[in-house]
């Protein structure tokens, strides 16, 4: 059975420095907060291009605290996507705030074009979400949010590395909040995450994710205990310099699979400007009948394919209260969409197997 992923590849390429990491924090007793954590932020600030960095424990936490550094408030609307992992809205309705959807386009991502249509009097922000490794189109986005006087927050979960006319994400937009989960390009051995952006907002986000404190006996704020562990900040920091090299193996799949599939996929395309780091590569089946069944066809072939997503917020029983606008597009496509295993180390063979496999389907039929 070729997986849908292989997270132990990554350990076995970073295995020394990954090691000398834990064991550097479990010697010195370095576990939360202090130098270790201080370093981190200033890595991943250089490596993105940010002003600053507030390391948080997950990419959940560091979409709630951007927003509140924000200055989100009960009753803001936060216009976002329903094609997305249930932590973008959750975090919204967490700051009392809500959710209004903007239905997708051909990107799985926002659909810039609709946007407008949904500010009101009471919009506050954009959350958009870099879809599968990509980032939209920032230029168009920054235009609308300043004729709205709207704050872009980047929901960069699943786009560590990747970058926008040159410039990496983490140094686009207000600010950008991205998930460490080890499942993620560039993951953690637990949960981490972090958010970058201008000093004056990070300054307040570390407010939030450290109980509302900004000095030891102070509380400002009621805040969170969201700190990233320091085990798992040192892990990233060993991965690092391997990750540009574990990002082009992706890319590497992922083109081949984009030249060799079958055009009876629906497969995914490069926005333009925009260096797409595939954190999954996700086709679509013609129709949704036949979704089901492929991912049955390649498991009994010895292949694990996985779905990003299956149900959108737009039907998802605690969220679909706030659907204000039709999401048909997102709707449509989470019942075709089938994810493919993707990853620098799967071999020529592998890979092969895995395209022989997947353009064999749709003779069964």
């Amino acid at each position: 059975m070729i997986p849908f992923t292989n997270l132990y590849s990554q350990y076995k390429d970073a295995k020394k420095d990954i090691d000398a990491a834990i064991k550097y924090c479990i010697e010195g007793s370095h576990f939360i907060t202090g130098p270790v954590t201080d370093h981190f932020e200033q890595t991943i600030a250089d490596y993105t291009g940010a002003k600053a960095c507030a390391s948080t424990g997950s990419g959940s936490t560091a979409l709630l605290c951007a927003l509140l550094a924000a200055g989100v408030k009960p009753g803001d609307e936060i216009i976002t996507t329903p094609h997305t992992f249930v932590s973008t809205s959750e975090a919204i309705l967490q700051c009392g705030a809500k959710p209004v959807y903007v239905d997708i386009d051909w990107t799985y991502m926002i659909d810039l074009d609709k946007v407008a249509s949904a500010v009101t009097k009471k919009s506050k922000a954009i959350l958009f979400v870099d879809l599968y490794g990509q980032t939209p189109d920032i230029t168009k986005l920054k235009r609308i949010a300043k004729e709205y006087n709207l704050i872009l927050i980047e929901d960069a979960a699943q786009s560590f590395g990747s970058s926008f006319k040159g410039k990496r994400v983490g140094s686009l937009v207000d600010l950008t909040c991205f998930s460490f989960n080890p499942v993620k390009n560039f993951g953690a051995m637990g949960d981490a995450g972090a958010i970058t952006g201008s000093k004056a907002l990070i300054e307040k986000a570390k407010m939030f994710r450290d109980h509302g404190r900004k000095e030891r006996w102070i509380y400002h704020t009621m805040g969170y205990n969201a700190r990233i562990d320091n085990i798992q900040a040192k892990i990233l920091e060993a991965k690092l310099p391997y990750l540009d090299k574990w990002i082009e193996g992706k890319r590497k799949v992922a083109h081949r699979y984009c030249k060799e599939l079958s055009d009876w996929f629906i497969k995914p395309a490069e926005i333009k400007n925009s260096y797409h780091t595939y954190y999954v590569y996700v086709v679509q089946v013609p129709r949704a009948k036949y979704r089901d069944a492929f991912i049955d066809y390649m498991k009994d072939n010895g292949v694990q394919c996985n779905i990003h997503y299956k149900v959108p917020m737009s039907k998802q029983p605690a969220y679909k209260k706030f659907v204000k606008n039709p999401c048909n597009i997102s709707e449509k496509f989470c019942e075709r969409i089938v994810s493919l295993p993707c990853y620098d180390s799967l071999t020529a063979k592998q890979q092969k197997h895995i395209i022989t496999v997947a353009n064999k389907f749709k003779d069964t039929l």
